[in-house]
């Protein structure tokens, strides 16, 4: 993109350069502020052979688990996928590469990818198989490991406003890994909610620079909820 306007109108210009076998960062937790469109247009496209890295890989009929039927999936770098039957199969199956990471890891190397940090100790995952083949250090008498950070060809991710420079904020829990994912794509696509002018954003409020981001689109959202628990009448 050229110039400060990152607003697209179509999901086919959104996503244009997506190639096979290359690494995508997703936002989202669960299926809270996901990129609902952005994955559907990967879904359409038919790309193969990615590596997704997530916080999770959705259910079986929405969200991230939309790519797993077609096999488009090829790694997953996720920290909770619990909530997908397929899978599960795939991973049993060994039809579909998974590298368990911890949340909290997950999210650092996401940051630390965006901000030109190429590796850093951390103790969590410390004599566990998460350390397996990893360097481990003693510092100050304890024990760490060397996590190396994440990027993406492509980072797709949800926000609740943005204006046309791509400036963005984003809401409540949404705010888990789409600012981090945000920072760690070569190309930045975000689909939000809403479009405003440059200057309706109060800069106070901004929680991602418009620098990150290369592409906007507003979406339209089913938003759908993983698990309903209601009471009974």
């Amino acid at each position: 993109m050229s110039g400060f306007d990152k607003v697209v109108t179509s999901y086919e210009e959104a996503m244009a350069g997506l190639e096979d076998n290359m690494t995508v960062i997703a936002g989202g937790f669960g299926l809270c502020g996901i990129p609902e469109g952005l994955i559907a247009q990967i879904q359409k496209m038919g790309t193969k052979g990615l590596t997704v890295a997530s916080n999770n890989c959705g259910v079986d009929d929405f969200g991230l688990g939309l790519l797993l039927p077609n096999r488009q999936i090829k790694k997953i770098i996720a920290s909770y996928v619990g909530e997908n039957a397929e899978f599960e199969r795939q991973m049993m199956a060994g039809e579909l590469e998974v590298q368990l990471t911890p949340q909290g890891t997950l999210a650092e190397q996401m940051r630390a990818g965006g901000a030109g940090i190429p590796a850093f100790f951390t103790a969590t995952g410390v004599g566990t198989p998460v350390a397996e083949g990893k360097e481990e250090r003693n510092i100050n008498g304890r024990d760490y490991i060397l996590e190396e950070s994440l990027t993406g060809d492509f980072a797709i991710v949800k926000a609740w406003k943005a204006d046309r420079y791509g400036n963005l904020v984003f809401r409540h829990t949404a705010r888990n890994f789409n600012p981090m994912a945000a920072t760690a794509g070569k190309i930045t696509v975000v689909e939000v909610e809403e479009i405003v002018e440059p200057g309706e954003l109060d800069p106070n409020e901004i929680h991602t620079p418009g620098i990150y981001v290369n592409r906007l689109i507003k979406g339209n959202f089913e938003k759908r909820i993983e698990q309903r628990t209601v009471r009974s009448a």
